[in-house]
């Protein structure tokens, strides 16, 4: 069906009328050699009408005019050939047909060629003029160059002079046998020239198109072109390239997570299946940011119902929201449940015949718990307790603790309670015929509820200052989605009572994280190297029960598992008739508001708690990036 004439069509009508009128022409100029082919004269005027007669309702009727002229690419172009022969075809069988002088033969394809070079050429004139009449004015789009020039990079380009939402001054490749050659006509240049670049046009940023490149790699890049004062954009990597899950021009800043310098963990779908496919999982701290991962990783694992336990009704609402949303609503239950309440809990793990309880529910800020022992105490330990009773009297297969780095030589009373908890395990475990029990130890978890990454956020974005509490202090960092896939796998491979212990990559200094951060909102560091900066770094010192440093094992042995992630420590506990009787006499302290005989009972159950005094900051080093191996 052909399109209706309206005002678009009729001017395209009479410009590929103009345009058919001039290839005849054309072409028996350039058969004779003759800008006026005198001998032919009398031909042209019968050949005009009987090609404009053709040629313009054969390209209407083939939906030539149907494509929108702005958006014309390769494939619309390529397109026309096929018509403009047939459009010549017709005519040479017309005028035989009917018997009128014909041309020479090379008039035909000559004719072809001009045919279709003015009408191609025309749509691309026209294209290029309507894409120019809507761009943003020169001032208002950011100078930017292209960091690769390979197929991701000259895909991007394409789409970005396309598009128009930037003006593209260069694109950068190490590779010098490309310097001097151009994309749609920007000029490939070599790195060394961004200074230069940058004096010409002031402010830049700069787009990675490294999708392929190693990780360590491209970070270095980054952190050169940052140190240069741009701003730094990456497309997307090749797996959510191949996945789908983005598009090549779907920028974004690097994340914090690569700022670390971390490839992500591949599962062993081995130790998931063994654990979760199937089965039923009962998460207790359902709603907090470790234990909701939890939740939607074992959905994903195939976990056949997953039974949400949370006693704040917002974060269980929140939980169960995600999840709705997920589509997997329909195999989750979600409990409003103290989880220290055991007999609820056992009843709630026999209704649902529960096979894997994996126990992250805990008080876990330190300086709230620091300020606030009793009742940390008395809650870690209780759901500890509440959560083995509930696993060994339903007779579930497995448990998992979800314990901490803070536990490891504890400066704190958060950590005290977690190594107390970690040893209520081990000496369920040791005891034999009940669940398969494991403890997981990790870091920090990146975004996390009480992270630094959170507050760091909000201070920027209020202006300032980002408080660091010591210029030394280092922390472990890992992402939320790889912990809880490796909590999970290391339940796999649990064998009864291991303490496992997660790679955490190199400890990050605190500093160097915020400076970072401030860097990746698009603000500048204010210090006394650069007065006029826009967010200032402010040192408060250490908080009560604060490490400078934190550790993940106890004893200096460990030894790898099946998965390179994950290592088995080899750390032993106080003895049951020794652990037990004391925890009591400590819940029994706490019960009655004792803090000072609890405290006091702490080395006895933890001999390694030491409880640090407040150190003031000390003056901070010269930053370096957050991986400094990615820029060896």
């Amino acid at each position: 069906m052909a399109p209706r004439l309206r005002p678009r069509l009729l001017v395209l009508l009479a410009l590929d009328a103009g345009l058919t009128a001039l290839a005849v022409w054309g072409a028996f100029a350039l058969r004779l050699n003759l800008p006026l082919p005198i001998h032919f004269l009398d031909q042209l005027p019968w050949l005009l009408v009987v090609a404009e007669a053709i040629t313009l309702p054969w390209l209407l009727a083939s939906g030539w005019y149907r494509g929108l002229t702005r958006a014309s690419g390769s494939r619309t172009l390529y397109d026309l050939l096929p018509r403009s022969l047939v459009a010549v075809l017709l005519l040479l069988f017309v005028i035989t047909l009917a018997g009128m002088p014909s041309p020479p033969r090379s008039f035909w394809p000559l004719l072809w060629l001009l045919l279709s070079g003015l009408l191609v050429g025309s749509r691309i004139v026209l294209r290029d003029l309507g894409r120019q009449a809507t761009l943003p004015a020169l001032a208002v789009r950011p100078a930017t160059v292209i960091y690769g020039a390979g197929a991701a990079g000259q895909r991007l380009a394409r789409e970005l002079l396309r598009e128009g939402r930037v003006r593209l001054v260069a694109v950068l490749d190490d590779d010098s046998r490309l310097w001097g050659r151009s994309i749609e006509g920007v000029v490939i240049a070599a790195p060394s020239r961004l200074p230069s670049l940058v004096q010409r046009h002031g402010q830049l940023q700069a787009l990675l198109a490294l999708p392929s490149l190693p990780r360590p790699r491209r970070l270095a890049i980054a952190a050169a072109l940052r140190r240069q004062g741009l701003q730094v954009l990456t497309v997307p990597s090749l797996a959510d390239l191949a996945a789908g899950r983005l598009q090549l021009t779907e920028l974004q800043p690097l994340s914090l997570e690569e700022l670390l310098g971390r490839e992500p963990g591949q599962p062993l779908p081995g130790l998931l299946a063994e654990v979760v496919t199937g089965g039923c999982v009962l998460v207790t701290g359902a709603g907090g940011s470790i234990g909701s991962e939890l939740c939607r990783e074992a959905l994903r694992a195939g976990a056949r119902r997953l039974v949400l336990v949370e006693r704040s009704e917002a974060a269980l609402y929140l939980i169960q929201q995600r999840i709705t949303d997920d589509g997997d609503g329909d195999r989750t239950l979600a409990v409003l449940l103290d989880a220290c309440d055991a007999r609820a809990l056992t009843d709630l793990c026999r209704r649902q015949r529960v096979d894997v309880l994996v126990h992250a529910a805990a008080y876990k800020h330190v300086p709230l718990v620091e300020s606030n022992p009793c009742s940390g105490l008395l809650n870690n330990i209780r759901c500890t307790q509440a959560a083995l009773a509930a696993a060994r009297a339903a007779e579930l297969k497995r448990f998992v603790l979800v314990s901490s780095d803070k536990a490891v030589r504890p400066t704190n009373v958060m950590g005290a309670s977690k190594r107390i908890c970690e040893q209520l395990v081990q000496c369920d475990a040791a005891r034999g015929q009940g669940p398969v029990c494991a403890i997981v130890r990790f870091g920090n978890v990146l975004g996390s509820s009480g992270s630094v990454v959170p507050r760091f956020r909000a201070q920027i974005e209020a202006g300032g200052p980002v408080t660091v509490t010591h210029s030394e202090v280092t922390r472990y960092f890992m992402t939320v989605s790889e912990a809880v896939q490796l909590v999970l796998q290391a339940a796999g491979l649990a064998r009864g009572g291991e303490v496992f212990v997660l790679d955490m990559g190199e400890p990050v200094r605190i500093v160097d994280l915020a400076r970072q951060m401030i860097l990746l909102s698009g603000c500048t560091l204010r210090d006394a190297d650069h007065p006029d900066g826009e967010i200032a770094i402010r040192f408060t010192g250490l908080r009560p029960g604060e490490k400078l440093r934190e550790e993940l094992l106890i004893s200096p042995e460990d030894e790898p598992t099946l998965h390179p992630r994950i290592r088995r420590a080899r750390e032993g506990g106080l003895p049951a008739e020794r652990l037990l009787p004391a925890v009591a006499r400590l819940l029994a302290h706490l019960s009655h508001g004792e803090q000072g005989q609890a405290l006091a009972l702490l080395p006895t159950l933890v001999p390694d708690y030491a409880p640090v005094v407040r150190v003031h900051a000390l003056p901070v080093r010269p930053w370096v990036d957050i991986n400094p191996r990615a820029t060896a």
